[in-house]
C-alpha cells in the first residue's frame, strides 16, 4: 500500500505527493521544530526540509538556511532512512505532531518509542 505510514499500530493516511510533516517543541530551547518528509518509491523516508523558529542548543540552521516567515529553513543533505523512532517520554513540552492527510499527536504520554515507517506494499 502506498500513501500511508504506520506509527506503532496506527495507520496514517498521507496527503498528495506522499509527504508528511513532523513538528514538535525542542525540549531544552522550547522553540518549534518542523521537518518535511516524503516516502520514496523504494519505501524509505527522505527528509526534504527542516525548519526551526529559533536557534540554540542543537537547533542551528543547516547549510543554506534562510529566514522565511518566522522560520529558519534549509534542505538537509541526508540519505533516506527505513523508519523514524520517536521518543515518548511524556516529559517534553509537546507531543510529536505528524500531519499527512490529517494531523495526529504521537508520544504525548510516557511509553515506548513510536516507530514511524511507510506502510508495507499490499501487493
Amino acid at each position: 500500500m502506498t500513501g500511508c505510514l504506520m506509527a506503532g499500530a496506527m495507520m496514517i493516511a498521507l496527503g498528495t505527493g506522499n509527504s508528511f510533516t513532523l513538528q514538535w517543541t525542542h525540549s531544552v530551547e522550547r522553540e518549534e521544530w518542523r521537518e518535511t518528509w516524503e516516502v520514496t518509491k523504494d519505501h524509505r523516508l527522505h527528509l526534504t526540509e527542516a525548519a526551526v523558529k529559533g536557534s540554540g542548543a542543537g537547533m542551528e540552521p543547516g547549510p543554506g538556511g534562510h529566514f522565511e516567515e518566522g522560520w529558519w529553513v534549509w534542505a538537509p543533505d541526508l540519505p533516506p532512512v527505513p523508519a523514524l523512532t520517536l521518543a515518548a517520554s511524556g516529559e517534553t513540552p509537546s507531543a510529536w505532531t505528524l500531519c499527512g492527510a490529517d494531523c495526529t499527536q504521537l508520544g504525548a504520554t510516557s511509553g515506548q518509542p513510536v516507530q514511524v515507517a511507510p506502510c508495507p506494499d499490499a501487493g
